[in-house]
């Protein structure tokens, strides 16, 4: 009898935590694990701010997926375009950009999430994302490479343009990005004799009322001091009404100078949730508490691309999309495919979240973890603790706290590495959101392999 395949779609906080628990707690022999991913590395996102600005490398938070020691995953280096549920097959666009086409057994869907854009003339072309580690090692080139050109420049007005930078959501991504690339600026204009450093303007805007109302009115205050004392420019009730090559025009009327636009407003599910009709919940694929796809035999979803009923608060919420949840959904959802695979009854995710933290670099922070509020050092503390135990290996963990200590010892580094210099950078390049399927296609595509076949 042939063995159950199992397919993971997604290599982010949930995907990996559920290969691994199926590694662990599996039979060897009892089913066959597949995970769909472009690279073999897990990226710590929350930790990106800190590659951007240079205070951690890119390794240190691409975590090897080949480093497990029960290794008995095949790992398929490509991205999950297209699912058609009745024949059981996935649609694969592999690196090489060929299409291959992965039959499974059951499927787990946890592509993750893509930056949420809008319909703003000049977006797609000029904004840069902070969702891959690609964009946050060229926003760090880039930004360096500002104050390069900047230096070397006559022209006054050339120069506010390289200068004045606009980071555009006020959420944890956004606000980290702007708060630690800041620094960085701040802290290499004491290299450029032939700066002002008044010329460099960091502006923070958002259409929501408050800086990450998450964190409450207390601490949402306090991250908001913190920024406007280090010289951030913080705009709520804003956002862009146009986007061009040299200057931004927010929603308010003011025209910035400005060659730098990073947009993080906000995410949206793997545009894969789409490709095969299923019910949605503000774009996520709508899940049972034991993170099955109703309707659909063998396919389970979780993380940025499902609601997950949030039964720790009940009244029809769900999980928000943080790695938090993703990473335990996919413990659960790992225990509940082998529970499948055993004819034994499934459990429900249920977890209450243990808090918020935020690094705004250099001794800044604002944390809230479990419910306490705490800010400056202590926050500090809290956060770069939090996140430095949820790295999966030992060999991340030293790689971040030896970065740590080095730039804490040493300081900034200002090296600009040249990555893409000559290339575009959209958002659409990184995030390649226009490979996906549509549900036609996804039948074309499998009524040819099964009329072939």
């Amino acid at each position: 009898m042939a063995r159950p395949r199992i397919l993971v779609v997604g290599a982010g906080f949930a995907g990996v935590e559920c290969v691994r628990r199926l590694e662990r707690r599996l039979i060897p022999g009892e089913a066959d694990i597949a995970l769909v991913a472009p690279f073999s590395y897990q990226l710590y996102l929350p930790l990106l701010p800190h590659v951007a600005a240079g205070i951690l490398t890119p390794q240190s938070v691409a975590v090897s997926l080949r480093r497990s020691r029960r290794h008995r995953t095949r790992i398929v280096p490509g991205g999950g375009i297209g699912v058609d549920p009745e024949a059981k097959i996935c649609v694969i666009r592999k690196i090489t950009d060929e299409i291959v086409y992965e039959p499974y057994d059951y499927i787990v869907l946890s592509p993750g999430s893509i930056t949420r854009t809008f319909d703003i003339p000049g977006l797609l072309d000029h904004a840069r994302g902070m969702k891959t580690l690609a964009e946050a090692a060229y926003i760090r080139d880039h930004v360096i490479a500002q104050l390069d050109l900047a230096d070397a420049s006559h022209d006054e007005a050339e120069r506010a343009s390289r200068l004045q930078f606009v980071v555009v959501g006020g959420g944890y991504a956004g606000t980290e990005t702007a708060a630690c690339l800041q620094r960085l600026t701040t802290n290499a204009v004491k290299r450029y004799p032939r700066l002002d450093p008044k010329l460099i303007k960091w502006h923070l805007i958002d259409i929501a009322p408050k800086l990450m109302p998450e964190l409450g009115d207390k601490l949402g205050r306090s991250a908001l001091e913190m920024l406007r004392a280090r010289g951030i420019e913080v705009s709520l009730g804003v956002s862009i009404a146009e986007a061009g090559p040299e200057q931004v025009t927010f929603t308010d009327g003011r025209v910035v100078p400005c060659r730098t636009l990073i947009w993080t407003a906000g995410v949206a599910a793997s545009p894969l949730v789409s490709t095969f009709g299923a019910e949605t919940v503000r774009g996520r694929l709508a899940v049972t508490p034991e993170m099955r796809l109703p309707g659909f035999d063998g396919v389970f979803a979780l993380g940025d691309a499902a609601a997950v009923p949030d039964l720790s608060k009940g009244g029809g919420a769900v999980c928000p999309p943080t790695a938090q949840h993703a990473s335990r959904q996919g413990r659960t959802l790992a225990d509940n495919l082998i529970a499948t695979l055993r004819n034994q009854p499934l459990k429900p995710y249920v977890h209450r979240d243990l808090g918020l933290v935020v690094d705004l670099g250099g001794k800044d922070a604002v944390s809230k973890p479990l419910g306490v509020e705490l800010h400056g050092v202590p926050a500090q503390a809290v956060a770069r603790g939090y996140h430095w135990a949820a790295l999966r290996t030992n060999v991340a963990k030293v790689r971040v706290m030896t970065n740590w200590t080095l730039n804490a010892v040493a300081g900034d580094d200002f090296v600009r590495t040249g990555f893409q210099a000559r290339n575009p950078a959209r958002l659409r390049d990184f995030e390649y959101t226009n490979s996906y399927l549509t549900p036609a296609q996804v039948r074309e595509h499998t009524a040819s392999l099964h009329t072939s076949t």
